[in-house]
């Protein structure tokens, strides 16, 4: 009995130290965030309102402007950007979808983007699960597709995404900085 004792308190002590070894990451400055069409759609679903089926979610991670210049200066035109901070950022289609007079399967994708003042390209990739635009390759693209810039009268100090309605069917809206883009996804 003694020794059975000694044994489980030995076991309660080891899992201590263990546990006591776990680090707990300090929180990123640039948190990861998910947006979904339609909107809300997680709590939607689990409150039993939801009215027609998930479509599309971005995960991304939200920099902050921080009082740093971001686009031609920090976000540069002309590079590759991998929309966000920390990970790629990714997009899901639960259904096919149109981008571009591209029809794209059901499925994960990268998200990445070419910056101009004028324009953006964004580009779906189906390299999935990386970080930054480090191992990003072109011969991984499904499609591109060139979309204007507009300008927004207040600024926004995080990176934002969200999808929202549109004729076609949706748009993929990112607005950062001073500057908003949608890319148009055809249902």
């Amino acid at each position: 009995m003694k020794k059975a004792l000694f044994v489980c308190a030995a076991l309660v002590f080891l899992g201590n130290i263990v546990l006591s070894q776990t680090v707990i990451p300090a929180i990123d400055k640039s948190p990861l965030d998910v947006s979904y069409y339609p909107c809300d759609y997680p709590q939607l679903k689990t409150q039993a309102k939801s009215i027609e089926p998930a479509v599309a979610r971005v995960i991304y991670s939200r920099p902050k402007k921080e009082g740093r210049p971001i686009f031609g200066n920090l976000v540069e035109y002309g590079k590759l950007w991998r929309l966000g901070a920390n990970e790629a950022t990714e997009i899901e289609f639960f259904k096919p979808v149109v981008i571009g007079q591209k029809k794209i399967a059901k499925g994960r994708y990268t998200l990445y983007a070419i910056v101009n003042e004028k324009s953006w390209t964004f580009i779906i990739n189906k390299d999935t699960d990386t970080w930054g635009s480090f191992k990003y390759k072109q011969a991984y693209d499904i499609v591109r597709v060139d979309v204007p810039v507009q300008k927004l009268e207040e600024p926004l100090e995080s990176l934002a995404m969200l999808f929202e309605k549109s004729a076609a069917g949706i748009n993929l809206v990112i607005a950062w900085e001073n500057t908003r883009v949608a890319l148009p996804i055809t249902l």
